[in-house]
């Protein structure tokens, strides 16, 4: 268990190899966070955003203070104490809720369930209060005259802060990672899977780096632990900045834009696969549509009409073109009149044929 003199409280008292590491981890992530600051104001065109401002905060104001107040405290480089623990409590408060607001910014391109992203904001928020909070007080117990009183306790609640936030970050990438192996299978293009290649290897990354800062926390390594961080999240940040942009790109392209989510069955989540009754993948046969009767036959070509003016009129000779109401005919019944040719008639003479009227053809 860490005491006193590993630098919970005050400053270390260690060998000079230990000295030259610490310098050489705070130095790491003070340079990457720098680095960093520089590289967002030179690549966005817009200054704004959460991607944009969780990102400059997590360098600026995380891991740059984090680092100075423990270069302070170790090395007890100004006779009061206090302004090393308020740097560091800041930074870390900015660094680690920073870094994961940096991923969750571009969640969203690979995740479209909303629910699932409100909950994941909803993580990250509530465990500002649960983790930081309580191990801050004790920090700053620790560090003063009633140390021995907190210094139990900070060693448990560090360690139990090491673990919320592995799993808060586990979470964000085991997301990522299944997200994207998702979209490697819906995308065929060699530029695109080379993004998503990267994004699913960052996330494996992630997820070993954390694995190292809990093994170092559960060990009693605090001091390796403590500076561990600074390079660890300064590298963290540089490859979400490098790989987590790149998908902006790829979804303006339209080259993959998940709208709906796909369920187990393989059909999107709109879909109900219990509808389902055939095969979707293929198209189905064409049926032959019923024959047509023989007596419809006569009327399929363009000289159906030559033939019913040859037939002869059967019509009786009082016929006078007006239907059995005694009604004469309406300008739209005489406008739709058939009017054969004259020599087929008996008389020589034009009669019309009406649609209310039909002939009776011979048997």
């Amino acid at each position: 268990m860490a005491t006193a003199g590993d630098g919970v409280s005050g400053a270390y008292e260690g060998d000079l190899g230990t000295q030259i590491a610490i310098a050489t981890f705070l130095g790491i992530g003070w340079y990457n966070a720098i680095e960093l600051c520089v590289l967002v104001f030179v690549a966005f065109n817009a200054y704004r955003g959460l991607y944009f401002w969780s990102l400059l905060l997590s360098a600026v104001a995380g891991v740059v203070p984090y680092s100075v107040g423990f270069l302070l405290k170790f090395f007890e480089l100004m006779e009061s104490m206090w302004l090393s623990v308020v740097l560091l409590s800041a930074g870390w408060w900015v660094m680690v809720t920073g870094q994961s607001f940096v991923l969750y910014s571009r969640l969203h391109l690979v995740l479209r369930d909303q629910r699932i992203l409100q909950r994941v904001l909803y993580m990250i928020i509530g465990n500002v209060f649960l983790l930081h909070l309580p191990t801050t007080i004790l920090t700053f117990g620790s560090n003063s005259s009633a140390k021995d009183s907190f210094v139990p306790a900070y060693n448990i609640m560090e360690k139990i802060q090491m673990t919320g936030f592995c799993l808060q970050e586990f979470i964000i990438s085991t997301l990522y990672i299944w997200e994207t192996i998702k979209m490697l299978k819906l995308s065929p293009e060699k530029g695109n899977r080379r993004i998503m290649y990267q994004l699913l290897s960052i996330n494996l990354i992630f997820i070993l780096m954390d694995l190292g800062l809990l093994a170092a926390a559960y060990a009693n390594l605090y001091v390796y632990e403590t500076t561990l961080k600074s390079t660890i999240y300064s590298i963290k940040l540089k490859l979400e900045f490098a790989v987590l942009g790149k998908l902006i790109h790829l979804v303006n392209a339209h080259s993959w834009n998940p709208e709906f989510s796909t369920g187990p069955n393989g059909f999107p989540d709109f879909v109900d696969a219990s509808r389902i009754t055939s095969d979707l993948t293929h198209a189905p046969k064409s049926k032959k549509a019923p024959a047509k009767p023989s007596w419809m036959h006569a009327y399929d070509t363009p000289d159906a009409a030559m033939e019913v003016e040859d037939l002869p009129d059967r019509r009786p000779s009082n016929y006078t073109g007006q239907s059995e109401t005694g009604g004469s005919w309406s300008a739209g019944t005489q406008a739709d009149a058939i009017c054969p040719n004259p020599s087929s008639t008996p008389g020589g003479s034009p009669q019309p044929l009406t649609r209310e009227a039909k002939p009776e053809w011979p048997s």
